[in-house]
């Protein structure tokens, strides 16, 4: 499986009125983690001629993160079938190794045309390894 990550610093505009990071945020990292993935491992034709839209998220919230802190944010594809993917993010504590959010998210591929579901390629499987 190929796992992409990236590291952020938490800021202000990412904190709530309990002064901690909003869930909000979480679920902004979450896509963006997705979309850099897929952008990753595709060519700019693969991404045109294939969409992805979100069937379903879990979010579980394990730990807070606070403004200052240093983020690990991880994410995979761990299953396709047919015309959807799970994705998996998790967020960590970086300093501490702390798991702060573990996500699963099922997205379904589209065709950008017809925008009706399109069943997953050979090619876009492999690239995901999963």
């Amino acid at each position: 499986m190929h796992v992409f990550e990236q590291f952020r610093t938490v800021i202000s505009d990412d904190i709530d009125h309990l002064n901690h990071v909003n869930n909000i945020r979480y679920l902004e990292w979450i896509q963006g983690m997705a979309r850099a993935h897929w952008t990753s491992l595709t060519t700019e034709k693969q991404r045109q001629e294939h969409i992805w839209v979100v069937l379903r998220h879990e979010i579980d919230y394990k730990a807070a993160a606070f403004l200052g802190d240093k983020l690990h944010l991880k994410t995979y594809v761990s299953e396709c079938q047919g015309v959807t993917s799970v994705r998996i993010v998790e967020i960590y504590n970086a300093e501490t190794g702390k798991l702060v959010v573990k996500s699963k998210t099922k997205w379904c591929m589209t065709d950008p045309q017809t925008q009706r579901p399109k069943r997953i390629s050979d090619p876009i499987l492999s690239i995901f390894d999963a």
